[in-house]
C-alpha cells in the first residue's frame, strides 16, 4: 500500500465530485486530483449559458434513464444509488439551492455557474484534496502494490486507487493509455451538435426561434420535437441537439450530409393544414397573407416562408393561387433543409463512446478487469441529451466511486 492514496484523473464535474466525497467519507485517505489543463471545472463554467444546468427535475429513474442515447440500462442501476433528489440535497446542505424551470432543467438560484464551482472548490479545500493543474497522465500501470502513473512531465506517481474522470475524447487514439490497461473502447463520435446549412437562405433569419417544431431526418427514423433556433450557420436549439444525440452514430455514417425536414406547425400534417388553409381562405379572404399570420409563427419566419412559396405582399387569402398555396403548405409542415456538416454546441463538447460499460461494475464504478481502477463521467460509453442529464451522470458516478473506495 502507498499510504492509502486515491488519485483522480480529470478536474471536471465527475472528478471533483469523486474527490470531495472520497475525502469527506474517509479522513485517512489521501486524495489527489490531477487536471491536464490550467482550468478546473471548465464545462461547469460554460454549461447552460454560464448558469450551469446542474441536473434535470425528473419524476423518476425510468423517465431519466430514457434520456440517455447510450447507457440507459447502466444509469438505471447507478441512479438507484444516487439520484436527482440526492444531488439537490447535497448542494442544499452546502448552501447552494437549486431551482427547476418549466422544461425540467435545474440551475442554482443564483443563475451563475460560479456558485457551483465555488461550492466544489470550498469542499475540496475543506477536506484537504490536493489539486495539481497542468498535470497530464501519460500511462497508468498495475503494480503488485497498487498503481503507477507516468505523468507528462516525466514524474512517476504511485497510488492505491485510481479514478479516471478524464471526460470524452474526440479521437479513438486518445484512449490508448486506457486501452493499455486491457479495456475495450467504443469508438468516440460527437454528440450534441448543431446543423450546418451553408448558403441556405434561411440563415438570414438568424436569431429567430420557434417554441415547438418537429424535425426529422429524411430516410431515417430519427425525429424530435421542441424549441428550434435559426443561426447564422444553420439550426440549433433543444430539438436539434437532442436529434444529434440520438442520431450521433447514424449521422456520422452519413458524414453529416442529410436532409432535415422541418414541420413548423407540429399540430398539423399536410392534409389537416390543407383543410385549415381552405377555411382561412374564406374567413380571412380579403386580408393580405403578409399582414395576417394566423399560426403564431415569428413574423420574420412567416414572411420568409411566404417568399419561398412565391407569394407577394399583394396576395390575399381568397385569391392565393393553387400552386403557391401548395408550396406554402409544404414549407409549413415539410420544409426540406439540406445539412452539410455540424458545429459543436457552444463550448459544451460531448461525445458518445468511451470505456465499454460491460467492463465496469455499476454498483461500484470499479473496473471488472483491474481492481483498484474506477471510472466516472463521460469517459464511459454513457451520454445524455441536453438538459442536465450529463451532469447528473457525472455526480452519480463520481459519488458511487467515492463511496466504493471509502468502504474498502
Amino acid at each position: 500500500m502507498i499510504n492509502n492514496r486515491l488519485v483522480i484523473i480529470g478536474g471536471g464535474a465527475a472528478g471533483f465530485f469523486c474527490a470531495v466525497n472520497a475525502a469527506r467519507l474517509h479522513s485517512t485517505l489521501e486524495v489527489i486530483l490531477l487536471e491536464k489543463n490550467n482550468k478546473l471545472l471548465s464545462k461547469v463554467k460554460v454549461s447552460g449559458g454560464g448558469r450551469c444546468n446542474v441536473t434535470h427535475n425528473a419524476p423518476d429513474i425510468l423517465y431519466m434513464s430514457k434520456r440517455y442515447p447510450r447507457g440507459q440500462h447502466f444509469v438505471k442501476k447507478t441512479f438507484s444509488q444516487f439520484f436527482v433528489p440526492d444531488t439537490i440535497a447535497w448542494f442544499r446542505e452546502r448552501g447552494v439551492a437549486l431551482k427547476a424551470e418549466a422544461d425540467g432543467r435545474m440551475f442554482p438560484v443564483t443563475d451563475n455557474s460560479q456558485t457551483i464551482i465555488d461550492c466544489l472548490l470550498k469542499e475540496a479545500d475543506r477536506y484537504g484534496v490536493k489539486i495539481h493543474i497542468n498535470t497530464g497522465v501519460r500511462s497508468i500501470q498495475r503494480r503488485e502494490t497498487g498503481w503507477e502513473l507516468q505523468l507528462d512531465n516525466g514524474n512517476i506517481m504511485k497510488t492505491d486507487y485510481v479514478c479516471v474522470a478524464a471526460g470524452g475524447y474526440a479521437q479513438a487514439d486518445k484512449f490508448a493509455w486506457l486501452q493499455a490497461t486491457g479495456h475495450q473502447v467504443v469508438p468516440p463520435l460527437p454528440s450534441l451538435f448543431t446543423f450546418n446549412m451553408p448558403a441556405n437562405p434561411i440563415t438570414t433569419l438568424m436569431g429567430v426561434s420557434v417554441e415547438e417544431a418537429h424535425v426529422k431526418i429524411a430516410g431515417t427514423k430519427l425525429q424530435e420535437r421542441g424549441p428550434l433556433l435559426i443561426t447564422h450557420w444553420g439550426m440549433s436549439g433543444p430539438s436539434i441537439l437532442r436529434l444529434s444525440a440520438w442520431g450521433a452514430r447514424e449521422l456520422a455514417a452519413l458524414q453529416y450530409n442529410f436532409t432535415a425536414v422541418i414541420n413548423w406547425l407540429p399540430a398539423f400534417n399536410e392534409n389537416s393544414l390543407r383543410e385549415e388553409v381552405q377555411e382561412l381562405r374564406f374567413s380571412l379572404g380579403g386580408q393580405k397573407v403578409y399582414h395576417k399570420n394566423p399560426f403564431g409563427l415569428p413574423q420574420r419566419l412567416w414572411h420568409f416562408l411566404l417568399q419561398q412559396s412565391g407569394l407577394t405582399e399583394e396576395h390575399r387569402w381568397a385569391d392565393m393561387p393553387a400552386k403557391e398555396q401548395n408550396k406554402l403548405i409544404r414549407q409549413l409542415v415539410a420544409m426540406e433543409c439540406p445539412v452539410k456538416g455540424k458545429t459543436t454546441f457552444k463550448e459544451e463538447f460531448v461525445t458518445c463512446g468511451g470505456i465499454q460499460l460491460s467492463e465496469i461494475d455499476p454498483g461500484t464504478m470499479e473496473s471488472k478487469l483491474a481492481p483498484g481502477l474506477y471510472f466516472a463521467g463521460e469517459v464511459m460509453d454513457v451520454d445524455g441529451i441536453t438538459g442536465g442529464f450529463n451532469f447528473q451522470h457525472a455526480w452519480t458516478s463520481g459519488w458511487i466511486a467515492a463511496q466504493s473506495i471509502k468502504s474498502l
